[in-house]
Protein backbone atom coordinates (compact mmCIF):
# COMPACT_ATOMS: atom_id res chain seq x y z
CA UNK A 1 0.00 0.00 0.00
CA UNK A 2 1.37 3.53 -1.01
CA UNK A 3 0.58 6.34 1.16
CA UNK A 4 2.25 9.86 1.52
CA UNK A 5 3.32 12.55 4.03
CA UNK A 6 3.90 16.44 4.08
CA UNK A 7 6.98 17.33 6.63
CA UNK A 8 7.89 20.79 7.16
CA UNK A 9 11.71 20.36 8.64
CA UNK A 10 12.54 22.90 11.09
CA UNK A 11 15.83 23.89 12.56
CA UNK A 12 19.25 24.10 10.91
CA UNK A 13 18.66 22.84 7.66
CA UNK A 14 19.36 25.15 4.98
CA UNK A 15 23.02 25.42 3.65
CA UNK A 16 23.59 22.15 5.85
CA UNK A 17 23.37 19.95 2.26
CA UNK A 18 20.02 18.72 3.81
CA UNK A 19 18.30 18.54 0.40
CA UNK A 20 21.28 16.29 -1.35
CA UNK A 21 21.25 14.33 1.96
CA UNK A 22 17.14 13.96 1.62
CA UNK A 23 17.71 13.14 -2.03
CA UNK A 24 19.88 10.63 -1.38
CA UNK A 25 18.01 8.90 1.69
CA UNK A 26 14.88 8.70 -0.40
CA UNK A 27 16.93 6.63 -2.77
CA UNK A 28 18.15 4.34 -0.03
CA UNK A 29 14.28 4.17 1.60
CA UNK A 30 12.79 3.25 -1.94
CA UNK A 31 10.58 6.37 -1.73
CA UNK A 32 9.78 9.28 -4.13
CA UNK A 33 8.69 12.91 -4.27
CA UNK A 34 9.61 16.50 -3.83
CA UNK A 35 11.92 18.48 -1.23
CA UNK A 36 12.80 22.03 -1.59
CA UNK A 37 13.73 24.98 1.03
CA UNK A 38 11.36 27.30 2.05
CA UNK A 39 12.13 30.66 3.57
CA UNK A 40 10.65 29.00 7.17
CA UNK A 41 11.76 25.61 6.84
CA UNK A 42 12.38 22.43 4.40
CA UNK A 43 9.29 21.34 2.92
CA UNK A 44 9.39 17.41 1.87
CA UNK A 45 6.58 15.37 -0.37
CA UNK A 46 7.17 11.80 0.35
CA UNK A 47 5.30 8.61 -0.65
CA UNK A 48 6.19 5.07 -0.71
CA UNK A 49 5.09 2.05 1.56
CA UNK A 50 4.69 3.01 5.31
CA UNK A 51 7.53 0.63 6.25
CA UNK A 52 9.63 2.81 3.59
CA UNK A 53 8.87 6.08 4.71
CA UNK A 54 9.31 5.25 8.26
CA UNK A 55 13.17 4.47 7.05
CA UNK A 56 12.80 7.66 5.44
CA UNK A 57 12.36 9.30 8.76
CA UNK A 58 14.20 7.40 10.88
CA UNK A 59 17.42 8.30 8.45
CA UNK A 60 17.00 11.78 8.98
CA UNK A 61 17.38 10.53 12.71
CA UNK A 62 20.71 8.92 12.56
CA UNK A 63 22.71 9.95 9.50
CA UNK A 64 21.78 13.97 8.91
CA UNK A 65 24.49 15.98 7.65
CA UNK A 66 26.91 16.69 10.48
CA UNK A 67 26.30 20.62 10.31
CA UNK A 68 22.58 20.20 10.74
CA UNK A 69 20.47 20.51 13.65
CA UNK A 70 16.98 19.12 13.70
CA UNK A 71 14.47 20.89 15.83
CA UNK A 72 11.11 19.56 14.64
CA UNK A 73 9.63 18.03 12.47
CA UNK A 74 5.98 18.50 11.56
CA UNK A 75 4.02 15.54 9.75
CA UNK A 76 1.10 15.70 7.50
CA UNK A 77 -0.77 12.95 5.75
CA UNK A 78 -1.66 13.70 2.12
CA UNK A 79 -3.01 11.74 -0.88
CA UNK A 80 -0.20 9.99 -3.12
CA UNK A 81 0.80 12.62 -6.32
CA UNK A 82 1.97 9.18 -8.49
CA UNK A 83 5.54 10.53 -8.35
CA UNK A 84 8.13 7.90 -9.88
CA UNK A 85 11.54 9.66 -8.34
CA UNK A 86 12.41 12.07 -5.62
CA UNK A 87 14.01 15.40 -7.14
CA UNK A 88 14.58 18.68 -5.59
CA UNK A 89 12.37 21.58 -6.57
CA UNK A 90 13.43 24.90 -6.84
CA UNK A 91 12.98 27.01 -3.32
CA UNK A 92 9.95 29.20 -2.51
CA UNK A 93 9.01 31.69 -0.26
CA UNK A 94 5.70 31.35 1.88
CA UNK A 95 5.44 33.38 4.67
CA UNK A 96 7.27 36.02 6.40
CA UNK A 97 8.75 33.63 8.68
CA UNK A 98 13.09 32.98 8.85
CA UNK A 99 14.55 29.77 9.38
CA UNK A 100 17.68 29.35 10.75
CA UNK A 101 21.16 30.43 8.68
CA UNK A 102 24.27 27.74 9.01
CA UNK A 103 27.27 29.76 10.11
CA UNK A 104 30.16 30.12 8.00
CA UNK A 105 32.75 26.34 8.68
CA UNK A 106 36.38 25.71 8.73
CA UNK A 107 37.44 24.17 5.76
CA UNK A 108 37.19 19.96 5.95
CA UNK A 109 39.91 17.72 5.26
CA UNK A 110 38.25 16.49 2.66
CA UNK A 111 38.57 19.77 0.92
CA UNK A 112 42.01 20.44 2.25
CA UNK A 113 43.43 16.80 0.34
CA UNK A 114 41.57 18.64 -2.82
CA UNK A 115 43.55 22.12 -2.10
CA UNK A 116 46.90 19.88 -1.79
CA UNK A 117 46.44 17.99 -4.93
CA UNK A 118 47.39 19.01 -8.65
CA UNK A 119 43.66 20.34 -10.63
CA UNK A 120 41.29 22.75 -10.53
CA UNK A 121 41.12 23.43 -6.25
CA UNK A 122 45.63 23.47 -6.06
CA UNK A 123 46.16 25.80 -3.33
CA UNK A 124 42.27 27.79 -4.22
CA UNK A 125 41.36 29.12 -0.97
CA UNK A 126 37.85 29.07 -2.01
CA UNK A 127 37.12 25.81 -1.56
CA UNK A 128 34.11 24.17 -0.08
CA UNK A 129 31.81 21.85 -0.38
CA UNK A 130 28.62 20.76 1.63
CA UNK A 131 30.23 20.07 4.37
CA UNK A 132 32.14 23.47 5.01
CA UNK A 133 32.70 26.56 3.48
CA UNK A 134 30.99 29.97 3.97
CA UNK A 135 27.78 30.26 4.58
CA UNK A 136 25.73 33.14 6.86
CA UNK A 137 28.06 35.52 5.48
CA UNK A 138 27.52 35.12 1.78
CA UNK A 139 23.84 35.12 2.56
CA UNK A 140 21.32 37.83 0.73
CA UNK A 141 18.31 36.84 0.82
CA UNK A 142 16.42 33.43 1.77
CA UNK A 143 15.65 30.55 0.99
CA UNK A 144 19.37 29.49 0.34
CA UNK A 145 20.61 28.95 -2.90
CA UNK A 146 22.71 30.27 -5.45
CA UNK A 147 21.50 33.39 -6.71
CA UNK A 148 20.44 34.37 -2.90
CA UNK A 149 23.98 34.66 -1.99
CA UNK A 150 27.11 36.89 -3.39
CA UNK A 151 28.23 33.90 -5.48
CA UNK A 152 25.22 34.24 -7.87
CA UNK A 153 27.66 36.53 -9.99
CA UNK A 154 30.11 33.65 -10.44
CA UNK A 155 28.70 30.98 -12.99
CA UNK A 156 30.01 27.46 -12.67
CA UNK A 157 32.05 26.06 -14.97
CA UNK A 158 31.28 22.67 -16.64
CA UNK A 159 33.28 20.64 -13.83
CA UNK A 160 31.88 22.34 -11.27
CA UNK A 161 27.98 22.33 -12.56
CA UNK A 162 28.69 17.89 -12.59
CA UNK A 163 29.44 17.96 -9.17
CA UNK A 164 26.85 20.20 -8.40
CA UNK A 165 24.69 17.85 -10.62
CA UNK A 166 25.90 14.57 -9.15
CA UNK A 167 24.42 12.47 -6.35
CA UNK A 168 27.28 10.78 -5.13
CA UNK A 169 29.39 13.73 -5.31
CA UNK A 170 29.87 15.70 -2.05
CA UNK A 171 29.47 18.81 -3.88
CA UNK A 172 25.97 17.88 -4.97
CA UNK A 173 23.77 21.36 -4.40
CA UNK A 174 26.75 23.13 -2.83
CA UNK A 175 25.19 26.62 -3.46
CA UNK A 176 29.25 28.02 -2.71
CA UNK A 177 30.81 25.60 -5.33
CA UNK A 178 34.01 27.12 -7.45
CA UNK A 179 36.99 26.50 -8.69
CA UNK A 180 40.13 28.41 -9.83
CA UNK A 181 38.35 27.97 -13.37
CA UNK A 182 35.37 30.01 -12.90
CA UNK A 183 34.84 31.01 -8.64
CA UNK A 184 36.63 34.26 -6.63
CA UNK A 185 40.04 35.17 -7.03
CA UNK A 186 42.37 37.32 -4.85
CA UNK A 187 44.29 40.65 -5.20
CA UNK A 188 46.55 42.47 -2.79
CA UNK A 189 47.32 46.43 -3.42
CA UNK A 190 50.01 48.00 -2.14
CA UNK A 191 50.86 51.53 -2.03
CA UNK A 192 54.33 52.37 -0.85
CA UNK A 193 56.38 55.71 -1.67
CA UNK A 194 53.31 56.92 -3.54
CA UNK A 195 53.19 53.73 -5.85
CA UNK A 196 50.53 51.32 -5.94
CA UNK A 197 50.97 47.63 -7.20
CA UNK A 198 48.86 44.74 -7.62
CA UNK A 199 49.47 40.98 -7.17
CA UNK A 200 47.13 38.31 -7.89
CA UNK A 201 46.39 34.64 -6.86
CA UNK A 202 49.46 32.81 -5.42
CA UNK A 203 52.05 36.11 -6.02
CA UNK A 204 48.88 38.00 -3.88
CA UNK A 205 49.98 34.86 -1.14
CA UNK A 206 53.13 35.06 -0.81
CA UNK A 207 53.21 39.05 -0.87
CA UNK A 208 50.78 39.08 2.14
CA UNK A 209 53.06 36.74 3.91
CA UNK A 210 55.82 38.69 3.24
CA UNK A 211 54.56 41.88 4.52
CA UNK A 212 53.29 40.11 7.86
CA UNK A 213 56.76 38.57 8.29
CA UNK A 214 58.41 41.98 7.82
CA UNK A 215 56.18 43.46 10.46
CA UNK A 216 53.96 44.88 8.99
CA UNK A 217 49.63 44.77 8.50
CA UNK A 218 47.75 43.42 5.77
CA UNK A 219 43.61 44.25 5.52
CA UNK A 220 42.25 41.12 4.59
CA UNK A 221 38.80 41.46 3.29
CA UNK A 222 36.55 38.70 2.44
CA UNK A 223 32.76 38.11 1.64
CA UNK A 224 32.21 38.81 5.65
CA UNK A 225 34.24 42.11 6.09
CA UNK A 226 37.77 42.65 6.71
CA UNK A 227 40.20 40.91 9.28
CA UNK A 228 43.42 42.97 9.84
CA UNK A 229 46.44 40.19 10.46
CA UNK A 230 49.96 40.71 11.80
CA UNK A 231 52.57 39.00 13.20
CA UNK A 232 51.65 38.34 16.83
CA UNK A 233 54.88 38.01 17.65
CA UNK A 234 55.94 41.35 16.28
CA UNK A 235 55.94 44.08 19.33
CA UNK A 236 55.79 47.13 16.95
CA UNK A 237 53.17 45.83 15.20
CA UNK A 238 50.98 45.07 17.64
CA UNK A 239 51.23 48.01 19.04
CA UNK A 240 50.91 49.76 15.42
CA UNK A 241 47.71 48.10 15.17
CA UNK A 242 46.26 49.39 18.88
CA UNK A 243 47.28 53.18 18.24
CA UNK A 244 45.31 52.45 14.19
CA UNK A 245 42.26 50.71 16.15
CA UNK A 246 42.16 52.71 19.49
CA UNK A 247 42.34 49.70 21.27
CA UNK A 248 45.04 49.88 24.07
CA UNK A 249 43.98 46.82 26.19
CA UNK A 250 41.47 44.63 25.04
CA UNK A 251 42.72 41.29 23.87
CA UNK A 252 42.92 41.02 19.93
CA UNK A 253 41.73 37.38 18.55
CA UNK A 254 45.16 35.10 18.00
CA UNK A 255 45.38 32.31 15.32
CA UNK A 256 47.31 29.23 15.80
CA UNK A 257 47.19 26.29 12.96
CA UNK A 258 46.61 23.32 15.73
CA UNK A 259 45.32 22.65 19.33
CA UNK A 260 49.05 21.94 20.41
CA UNK A 261 50.47 25.43 19.12
CA UNK A 262 47.19 27.47 20.92
CA UNK A 263 48.27 25.55 24.15
CA UNK A 264 51.96 26.64 24.47
CA UNK A 265 50.02 30.20 24.33
CA UNK A 266 47.12 29.61 26.50
CA UNK A 267 45.47 27.11 29.15
CA UNK A 268 42.82 25.22 27.29
CA UNK A 269 41.29 22.82 29.73
CA UNK A 270 39.64 19.41 27.73
CA UNK A 271 36.42 20.87 28.33
CA UNK A 272 37.01 23.87 26.76
CA UNK A 273 38.70 21.71 23.62
CA UNK A 274 35.70 19.51 23.16
CA UNK A 275 33.73 22.58 23.30
CA UNK A 276 35.99 24.24 20.25
CA UNK A 277 36.08 20.49 18.41
CA UNK A 278 32.71 21.02 16.73
CA UNK A 279 34.12 24.47 15.29
CA UNK A 280 37.01 23.41 13.77
CA UNK A 281 36.56 19.82 11.08
CA UNK A 282 40.13 18.98 11.36
CA UNK A 283 43.22 19.35 13.67
CA UNK A 284 44.69 21.40 11.19
CA UNK A 285 42.62 24.26 10.76
CA UNK A 286 43.19 27.61 12.94
CA UNK A 287 41.68 27.84 15.92
CA UNK A 288 40.85 31.48 17.14
CA UNK A 289 41.93 31.98 21.25
CA UNK A 290 41.48 35.01 23.37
Amino acid sequence: MVTAAELRIYGLVQGVGFRPFLRRSAVRAGVVGRVRNSNDCVRVFVEGTPEAIELFLRLMETDAPPLSSISRIEKERVDPAGYRDFLIEKSTSVSDRVTRVAPDTAVCSDCLRDMKRPGRRFAYPFTNCTNCGPRFSIIRSLPYDRPGTTMAVFEMCDECRREYGDIADRRYHAQPNACRACGPSYTLTETAGGETSDYRDDLAVSKAASIIDSGGIVAVKGIGGFHLACDASCETAVLRLREGKRREARPFALMCRTHEAASKLADISEKLKQELLPLILTETTMLICY
